[in-house]
């Protein structure tokens, strides 16, 4: 994890989302880009004054190893419990392109039940929510914790809804990541 600035030249030709508005474009070889946040899989870059997000994967295009999606399998036995608090751990790996706070510790994660479907096998029903209703980054944010979600072995289904009730406040923010912001 980074947050110190980092000079790059995207060596390939690049997929990446608009941030904030979620549009896909392709950022061309040979772009100076500045790395602005390295968070949670993905990275966050300014490109001729422009802010961009592209996924872990494509990190060659920055001169890093690809990260590749991993299954998470909790230690031991596969219960409701272990299912949980992988979940939560996930969940804390999800980032606002904008913010180098994951999204629990932001307070956008209302809630994660996790319900069992058979033996060792779990849905996972999450409710989230945004900084701003109509932050453009929210679907993938909340697709890349349903995709994180799914990763976690015996879950079969997961559910991640997007929810405006109560209002997202600063006060949801947690202590640490409000030392961490500056905002104490």
């Amino acid at each position: 994890m980074s947050y110190a600035r980092q000079e790059v030249i995207v060596n390939r030709d690049c997929p990446a989302v608009t941030v904030p508005y979620g549009s896909p474009v392709t950022i061309e070889e040979g772009c100076s880009a500045t790395i602005t946040q390295q968070l949670g899989g993905s990275y966050t870059v300014v490109v001729e004054g422009n802010l961009y997000r592209i996924e872990g994967i494509d990190g060659d295009a920055l001169g890093f190893d690809p990260i590749e999606a991993q299954a998470h399998v909790p230690e031991g036995p596969v219960t409701a419990q272990s299912v949980e608090d992988a979940a939560w751990s996930l969940l804390a790996t999800c980032y606002d392109p904008e913010i180098p706070v994951d999204i629990v510790n932001l307070g956008l994660v209302y809630a994660c039940k996790v319900l069992p479907v058979g033996e060792e096998k779990f849905r996972i029903e999450a409710q989230m929510t945004l900084t701003a209703p109509g932050c453009g980054m929210g679907t993938m944010i909340a697709d890349e914790a349903r995709s994180k979600l799914l990763s976690i072995h015996g879950v079969d289904e997961v559910t991640v809804d997007l929810v405006w009730d109560p209002p997202w406040s600063r006060e949801m923010i947690s202590e640490p990541a409000r030392l961490q912001m500056g905002l104490l």
